[in-house]
């Protein structure tokens, strides 16, 4: 599914149809949660939906590796990633 599925299938919702909202409008706010989400992680904060899951940054060390051509010892910079780990309700819905 991509972004414009998504927010198609997001207007179909029947909490999302009662208010009447057009699709620019549900994409807009869209687009305002996930850019809040990203501002969260790029402060080092998490971010935690009770039920749906939380999203937080991962942080990995500088650690040594091998160039698989040449078999050289290699520095691997030092980098922080973001995760998600899905919450206890939705890793049972979708379980199911």
């Amino acid at each position: 599914m991509n972004k414009n599925e998504f927010i198609a299938a997001v207007c179909e919702q029947e909490t999302v149809r009662k208010l009447e909202l057009p699709k620019s409008a549900v994409a807009v706010i869209m687009d305002a949660c996930l850019q809040t989400i990203e501002d969260t992680l790029k402060k080092g904060d998490e971010v935690r939906l009770v039920g749906f899951g939380h999203f937080y940054v991962a942080k990995r060390e500088e650690s040594k590796g091998r160039n698989p051509r040449t078999g050289e010892e290699i520095t691997i910079k030092a980098s922080s990633q973001p995760k998600f780990r899905a919450g206890k309700q939705l890793r049972e819905n979708v379980g199911e």
